[in-house]
């Protein structure tokens, strides 16, 4: 089974809690949804480490705070699980497109996240709202 590791980076604004969400680049991914910045961990590396690596190669922020599990979800169609960590950004936390496979990468609010993510990962966002009792 295809495996994927990303986060799930947060902070609180004045309108309220946003997210770090990216979007995939391309032509054909025009109208597909969003994503916690994620990829597939190298051979030995662990999962909250590929989280890690593949958040700075895609948005361009370095998650260097503690992360906590918030499990894995698997996709619909295509079987692949995703697992996800999530944690508070950096204070100094400026995202950028940081690799040819990202078009977009933001902080969005989580009631605007929910209309953007990909269905089957809002169960991430559903998971950390729980946790941070918001």
């Amino acid at each position: 089974m295809k495996q994927s590791a990303g986060t799930l980076l947060y902070r609180r604004g004045e309108d309220g809690i946003e997210v770090l969400l990216v979007h995939p680049s391309g032509h054909y991914n025009r109208g597909k949804p969003w994503s916690i910045p994620k990829g597939i961990p190298d051979e030995g590396e662990s999962l909250e480490a590929a989280a890690r690596r593949e958040t700075l190669e895609e948005a361009g922020v370095q998650a260097t705070g503690p992360l906590e599990s918030l499990g894995d979800i698997t996709y619909q169609k295509s079987g692949k699980r995703i697992y996800c960590f999530a944690g508070p950004a950096p204070d100094d936390a400026a995202p950028r497109c940081a690799s040819w496979e990202v078009d977009c990468a933001e902080f969005v609010l989580l009631a605007r996240a929910r209309e953007l993510i990909h269905p089957d990962q809002l169960a991430f966002l559903d998971r950390l709202q729980e946790n941070l009792g918001a």
